[in-house]
This record gives C-alpha cells, structure tokens and sequence, in this order.
C-alpha cells in the first residue's frame, strides 16, 4: 500500500476540512480573535484529523499488504479469502465478506459443472462397454465368414475399436487414479503385444520393424503405456512413405530413467509443425494432405504421460521421418497426478 496514493485518496476529505477552516479563520479574524487562540483552534481540528489518517493507513496497509503477500506466495489464488483474516475494520471487514462469498459461489459453480463432467465420462464410459458387445459379435461373425473381404472388414472393425478406445482413455485423462495400477513389467513385453495387434496393417504397408534392442523393466501402468505407445505406432503407420519403410524401436537405460524411442523413416514432419504436435486438436499440414487425423493422438499421450509421471519428446525431419521418446523414470514409483 502506498502512503502517497493514500492521502492522495485522502484529500477530498482534508480540503474539505481546510476550506471550513478558513471560513472560520475568515470570520475569527473579522472577530478580532487572537493569533494564539487561532492557531490552538487549528491544532484542536487537524491534530486529532491527522492522527485517524495515520492510524487508518497503517490499519488498511497491514490488512492489503498480508493480502498482496499471500497471493504472491500462493499457487491457488482462488484459495485466498480462505487464508485471509477477517479484518478489525468496517470497510475491511465488507471487502472479506465479498470475498468469502465470491469463493463460496466459485465452489458451488466448480462442483457443479464436476458433478457434469463425471456424468458425462460416467455414460462415455457405459457407452463405450455397451458398444464392445456388437464390435466382438461382428468380429465373430466376420471369423466365421468365408466372405473374401472378411479380412477388410476386420481392418475396419479393428480401426471402429482403435477410435472407441480413443473415446474411453480421453474421458479418464483427467482422473486416472480409479483406473491404475502400479507394477513392474519388461518394456519388450508391452512393444511385442502393440506390433501383434498391428500386424496386419504393417504387412499391408509392408513396413519392417526391429524391436531387437528393447530391454529393461519400469514401473508404472502397463495399459496406458501401452495406449501411448500403440498410438505412436498407429502414427508412424499411417505417415509411413510407399515403400522401404522400417520402424525401429529400441531402449537406453540409464542410471535414473529408460528411454524408450520408436523412430520412423516416414514423410516426417515439416519444422513449422513439430512444436504444435502435441496440441489438441492440431492435425498440421500432413492431417490436412493426408485426411483421417483427429488431433487427439498425440495430444492424448502428452496428457496421459503427465498423469503418469513419464516424459515425452518427438523430433522430425520432413521426408526424413520421425523420432518419440517416452522416458520412464527409474528408482521410485511413478507418482500420479
């Protein structure tokens, strides 16, 4: 609080009283009245004027400084009218109260667009149970087919799963922690079952991939690493160049972290567009060429990874391919956020 901006605030109220002053100086000296008793009539009105300001500042600048430091100091600032003491104070005491309302009617605003939110994931979640039934009857039925486009129809079914799954792990991203649990698992294991369920799509591609130089363990989700990295792979499918393609997917472990990297030699992504990837909603200048992208993939995977403690990175040259790194920290479990 400033002392210049306060009685800066303060002087309507101090000229006021000076103007009243010199009518009275005015009608005092027509008066005859001495010079003394003039003087000791001004001490008597600005003396004890003068010290309700002094006392009224510092009041108000311990209760707005106690406010400015808290604030600066606080991560949350919506948090603040429940730090702050109410003040001793009329106006002080009016402003905490707005405050405290303005809180409680944030909370209640919160909880209610919360209590939406978990609705709305609760019937994605039943609706993507619901819809898993039909998808497994066709699958069956497809099986059973001596249709020669039966293996088409997989491909499709399959690619109908892939965006569904999508669905689903999209609405949990905001709260994992009803859907996860901690374990230890060997990183090859996880890559070989993602490459199984692909397959298909790498043989029609006719795309070479090396896992050889995968090892180590890590702790954390093995079905939402295992999301992130089959979304990677999708990716690096679907961007692959016509002919020639390896995607090679190996591991560095080092003393605190494993690093897992999946790299392509596909079209690569132009140098404009490699900062904005994991966006949401960006598709870039390959989702527009290309068609079919969405935008979520990769923004999915920034988001789960955060939640799960792991970091991501992805580097591109245009025509060149693409490299992702998703690094596993080692030594303690992974901490949910």
């Amino acid at each position: 609080m400033n002392v210049k901006e306060y009685f800066i605030s303060k002087s309507p109220y101090i000229i006021i009283n000076l103007i009243i002053y010199l009518l009275f100086l005015v009608l005092m000296s027509i008066a005859k009245m001495p010079l003394m008793i003039m003087f000791m009539i001004f001490l008597v009105w600005f003396s004890p004027l003068m010290i309700y300001i002094i006392i009224d500042f510092f009041t108000k600048k311990k209760f707005y400084d106690d406010i400015v430091g808290i604030m600066d100091k606080l991560d949350k600032k919506y948090l603040l009218p429940e730090i702050i003491k109410s003040p001793n104070y009329y106006e002080g005491k009016i402003i905490y109260e707005v405050l405290s309302d303005c809180n409680r009617n944030m909370h209640e605003h919160v909880n209610f667009y919360k209590n939406l939110q978990k609705e709305y994931r609760e019937y994605v979640e039943t609706w993507v149970h619901e819809i898993k039934t039909p998808i497994s009857s066709s699958k069956l039925i497809i099986e059973n087919s001596e249709s020669k486009e039966k293996n088409s129809l997989s491909d499709e079914i399959r690619k109908i799963e892939e965006y569904i799954n999508q669905a689903l792990y999209y609405s949990r991203s905001t709260d994992v922690s009803n859907d996860y649990i901690v374990r230890e698992f060997e990183v090859k294991e996880a890559v070989k079952e993602i490459i199984r369920n692909n397959r298909r799509d790498f043989i029609n591609k006719r795309i070479a991939v090396d896992i050889e130089d995968v090892s180590g363990k890590v702790i954390t989700d093995l079905k939402w690493v295992k999301f992130i990295i089959n979304q990677i792979i999708i990716n690096a499918i679907k961007y692959s160049k016509d002919s020639g393609s390896i995607l090679n997917i190996y591991t560095n472990e080092g003393k605190d972290n494993v690093v897992l990297t999946i790299q392509d030699n596909g079209i690569g992504i132009s140098q404009k567009d490699v900062n904005r990837v994991f966006d949401k909603g960006f598709t870039g200048s390959n989702g527009r060429k290309y068609g079919k992208s969405t935008g979520i993939g990769l923004y999915l995977c920034k988001k789960l990874c955060e939640k799960l403690g792991l970091g991501i990175s992805l580097s591109s040259i245009e025509s060149q391919g693409t490299k992702v790194n998703i690094v596993f920290p080692l030594g303690n479990f992974t901490n949910l956020k």
